[in-house]
């Protein structure tokens, strides 16, 4: 189920709402209106047995027969969660340790990976391997990331949680199931037992929900048609190439930050505070910076049970290279099993080891050249990130140079861009903090609040309409981080 839909927005999401806050409204219509403070905090079970069974049919509606593959992996997870905190310390909990992210890593390797091996096996024995005849279950890197986040830290003293419905429920939470942001149990599990609700948090989580849903259907899914419109032309130009970059760049951005902020908006309306995973990584003076604002979550994950555990920069030089080369082709596999994104992450090895040997003195000294030195490679690392293929790949960063003997325009090209200019313009600024900080310096200044106080809820519910006409017309809804 994706929440860019009717389905999510008109059909799931308000009777869940209604059945997890039912016991709150009862209390207020009993007691008056008024909600005792000491009760206001505590979730309850009843709480937490609604957002599991709601998180169980928003996994099954799409994916109804690998909901019992979670329920294994959760169980898993529980039950190697008591093994560690008990056996923690000794050989017997090593062993415990190593069996949970084995177990975990299985169903991830099979699933995920499996044909990526065979295929790879076939072609260098040369015999043809049957494969395996089973599609890919939507969000098992993320939640498989959460148990194995959980388990570890368990192993490394944090306390295992002894009720299976919050454990469960963390793990299935239906906001970031599908696409983050990776959210360790150690962070949520103090929420998970009491959590506070207010209408500021309930209204700014509705603001960011909104917000993130605009980034989706009105930019990241008209850049996508933009994008789909090159992949289908046959009168290729430089121009063209570049405007797919270009879009494809700013697609990606918009739609995967977009589903952080739908999944942190979520949150808040259901008492969690959510890691942030974007801070508007357009921005950045280096390649190092740009991973520090891009996919935070993953990149910490990467870097707490990884890169540290392997060493990280505590080792001499060589050793510390080894170790960014293992995170960098790992991160780049998590995205997909395919050659393309194994390339796309010792890419950025490739640049992180450059930076940070050398050149982040020289991209200190200008930082215009620096941020157009990381949009362009960027850009290229995502041209790689989309190809179906090496080739395809190739030939695309080739076309971005007129390799093939291609034009520098055709008229396709200026047609698109005459037809995309201002959305890309559009995008371009959306993803600079350039908005952010007007509304910042307006609701500084009391006339400010006053109009923002009134223009907010107008503009909210003018972009649900909108929005709403979008999705009940059928529009290009896709959403790339559904393959993860």
């Amino acid at each position: 189920m994706l929440f860019s839909s009717i389905t999510f927005l008109y059909y799931f999401l308000p009777p869940v709402l209604v059945l997890y806050f039912a016991p709150d409204l009862a209390e207020r219509f009993l007691s008056g209106g008024k909600l005792h403070a000491a009760r206001s905090g505590r979730p309850g079970m009843g709480k937490n047995v609604v957002l599991l069974l709601g998180s169980l049919i928003f996994y099954a509606w799409g994916e109804p027969r690998y909901v019992f593959l979670m329920g294994v992996s959760i169980l898993s997870g529980y039950f190697f969660g008591l093994l560690l905190e008990k056996y923690r310390g000794g050989k017997a909990g090593r062993i415990f340790c190593l069996l949970s992210v084995g177990i975990s890593l299985s169903f991830l390797l099979y699933f995920k990976y499996g044909n990526f091996f065979l295929e790879n096996l076939g072609a260098l024995t040369g015999h043809k391997l049957p494969l395996i005849q089973a599609a890919l279950p939507i969000g098992i890197s993320f939640y498989t990331f959460q148990i194995i986040s959980y388990t570890l830290d368990v192993y490394r003293g944090e306390r295992a949680e002894k009720n299976p419905v919050n454990l469960a429920a963390y793990i299935s939470m239906f906001p970031q199931l599908i696409a983050g942001p990776i959210v360790r149990y150690a962070g949520i599990a103090g929420q998970m037992r009491e959590r506070r609700h207010s209408w500021e948090e309930a209204s700014a989580g509705v603001r960011r929900f909104v917000a993130g849903l605009a980034k989706k259907i009105l930019l990241a899914n008209q850049l996508g048609e933009l994008c789909g419109a090159f992949r289908a032309s046959a009168e290729k130009a430089v121009l063209f190439y570049w405007l797919y970059a270009i879009a494809l760049a700013l697609q990606i951005y918009f739609d995967f930050s977009g589903y952080s902020d739908m999944a942190i908006g979520l949150g808040k309306v259901l008492g969690f505070q959510f890691p942030e995973n974007f801070n508007y990584p357009y921005i950045s003076a280096s390649i190092t910076e740009f991973w520090r604002r891009w996919h935070i979550t993953l990149g910490s994950w990467f870097r707490d049970y990884v890169y540290i555990p392997m060493g990280g920069n505590r080792v001499g030089k060589a050793r510390w290279l080894f170790n960014i080369f293992v995170v960098w082709m790992l991160t780049g596999f998590w995205h997909g099993a395919a050659w393309n994104f194994i390339i796309w992450g010792l890419y950025f090895a490739v640049l992180l080891m450059a930076e940070k040997l050398w050149l982040l003195k020289y991209l200190k000294k200008s930082r215009v050249m620096s941020r157009l030195y990381v949009l362009f490679l960027v850009m290229v690392s995502f041209v790689i990130f989309n190809g179906e293929n090496m080739p395809q790949a190739f030939s695309d960063i080739g076309g971005l140079f007129g390799a093939g003997g291609i034009p520098l325009v055709s008229a396709e090209a200026l047609y698109y861009l005459r037809s995309f200019g201002i959305l890309l313009i559009c995008g371009a600024v959306g993803a600079t903090p350039a908005a952010k900080g007007l509304l910042g310096r307006l609701f500084q200044k009391p006339a400010g609040r006053k109009i923002l106080f009134v223009a907010e809820p107008v503009v909210l519910l003018a972009l649900m309409a909108v929005m709403t006409a979008y999705l009940v017309d059928g529009s290009f809804n896709p959403f790339l981080y559904f393959r993860f």
